[in-house]
């Protein structure tokens, strides 16, 4: 989702961060938050005045750069005091372990997550138990296991084809406008059904479209539950959209009717009682999992556009590299075929690092622990404070990634494999640990079949100048403004 960058959308949000702050000391009362004891030193704290510094850096040159000036005086744990709250940030795979394999009584989202209770419903995630939450979160990283996914490829590549053979002999297209939509045309293949896809699916688009914008909106993510006008759009979308995966859900029950899509796979899932799920638990595992794609995929598919066709080498050699595999597989790609695409999954996989969809991570902290920088440095972050990890940053240090503003996909090629060598959480693009993203199979197998596509079928021509990150941006990565690119048809030599 694209958001203003305007200076207006900006300061209104630093408001309504005062504001939430004050309220919430306001609702504390009087009762005085006195820190547990700790046993070792905390971390260094920004406070006071020093907070007007860090505000001036944040409103001249965005929220990633005042994080890492912190970092640079000092070093990969500090903590920030803001309005009562603490937010102690943890910088480098050496400081981030308990951030992710930290067990829920530890460390746990808390209510930075709220705002998707109205979203995806009152049955799912951040609105039941944990228990039952890790449940549901089980359902759909089996719904998307590799082997399960091999029968998606077939369809997923059908919505790709046509789509593209829509477009003219050459032309000029905004890159992401395209892959956004052709992603959910093939998320209405493979994940929502064909129910969705051949009856319904421009209004589930719609739909979607109002729940996501009006539930990402600012004042929604701070204030869930107000009266508000986006608060009321996202509602109704939830709601019409909910009647739909019920009617749907219901259809396929009593028909006894199975379907080889994830939809399908959430509705004969069971929990380990053996209870079947329901109705309003299915309704929110899909569109959970409709949200995290859409966001996901359509910023790494044009990322992944914008540095392969401004960086002529590669290009040449993700093209190369389809010219093989048509000598080997012919027009028919299968899965083999995409596993096989390894110079493409590199270029993937780098221009997700530069470009990383989601820039930070948040947990609350509910028991003190203590970490060691790669210095020797220990601290001890104590409970109630707010922990972040932040990808955007970790994604570019220096001892783990030679000459990181540089697009390199070698680097995680064999020999070199810097993401590895660095450390178990050097690369967390798809998150880590207790709550790694179950998706990164299938984001990975629509991003080779939409451009290995392309590279197949068009020449591609970047039209300056380069997508520039929106610096405004504090939870995803995505391009401002548009990515326009010119195509013509060809076609690689086949043998």
């Amino acid at each position: 989702m694209d958001i203003t960058s305007s200076s207006a959308m900006l300061l209104t949000t630093i408001a309504l961060a005062i504001i939430t702050a004050v309220i919430g000391k306001v609702v504390r009362g009087r009762k005085i938050m006195v820190d547990p004891v700790c046993n070792r030193p905390l971390p260094p704290m920004i406070s006071g005045a020093s907070i007007i510094g860090i505000l001036y850096t944040f409103l001249t040159k965005g929220f990633r750069e005042m994080v890492h000036d912190q970092y640079t005086k000092l070093g990969s744990v500090f903590t920030i005091s803001l309005f009562g709250r603490k937010i102690t940030f943890l910088i480098g795979p050496e400081v981030s372990s308990h951030f992710y394999l930290g067990l829920d009584s530890e460390v746990s989202h808390g209510k930075t997550l709220e705002f998707t209770v109205p979203m995806f419903g009152k049955e799912f995630g951040y609105a039941v138990d944990f228990t039952t939450r890790n449940e549901q979160y089980r359902m759909q990283k089996d719904a998307l296991k590799p082997s399960k996914l091999r029968s998606h490829l077939g369809p997923m590549l059908q919505e790709v084809e046509d789509f593209f053979a829509k477009w003219g002999q050459h032309g000029m297209v905004d890159l992401k406008q395209e892959v956004n939509q052709l992603l959910m045309l093939i998320s209405g293949r493979c994940l929502l059904g064909k129910e969705i896809r051949e009856m319904m699916f421009d209004e589930v688009l719609t739909l979607f479209d109002e729940l996501f914008n009006n539930g990402m909106h600012p004042i929604s993510l701070l204030f869930p539950y107000a009266p508000t006008v986006a608060t009321r759009k996202r509602d109704r979308a939830h709601t019409r959209l909910s009647e739909m995966f019920s009617n749907i859900v219901r259809s396929r029950k009593s028909s006894k009717c199975a379907e080889e899509d994830v939809l399908q796979n959430l509705i004969d899932s069971k929990y380990k009682d053996g209870r079947p799920t329901t109705v309003a638990e299915v309704t929110g595992l899909m569109m959970s999992l409709i949200f995290a794609g859409k966001h996901t995929s359509s910023q790494s598919s044009a990322w992944t556009g914008a540095c392969l066709l401004t960086h002529p080498r590669w290009l040449l050699a993700a093209i190369e590299e389809q010219e093989q595999i048509i000598k080997k597989y012919g027009d028919h790609v299968d899965y083999n075929a995409l596993q096989e695409m390894d110079i493409l999954h590199r270029c993937i996989k780098e221009a997700l690092r530069m470009h990383t969809p989601t820039t930070l991570l948040l947990r609350k902290v509910h028991k003190n622990f203590s970490t060691q920088t790669k210095e020797g440095f220990e601290y001890e972050i104590p409970r109630g404070h707010i922990i972040t990890s932040l990808p955007m940053l970790n994604n570019y240090i220096p001892s783990i990634y030679k000459n990181p503003n540089v697009y390199d996909p070698d680097r995680f090629g064999p020999g070199r494999e810097e993401d590895k060598a660095g450390g178990k959480f050097s690369y967390t693009v798809f998150g880590a640990g207790r709550h790694a993203c179950p998706g990164e199979t299938y984001a990975y197998m629509q991003i080779k079949a939409i451009w290995s596509h392309l590279l197949r079928n068009f020449e591609l021509e970047l039209v300056p100048p380069f997508p520039k990150t929106n610096r405004w941006m504090v939870t995803n990565g995505g391009a401002k403004g548009k990515i326009i690119v010119s195509y013509k048809r060809r076609l690689l030599p086949r043998i």
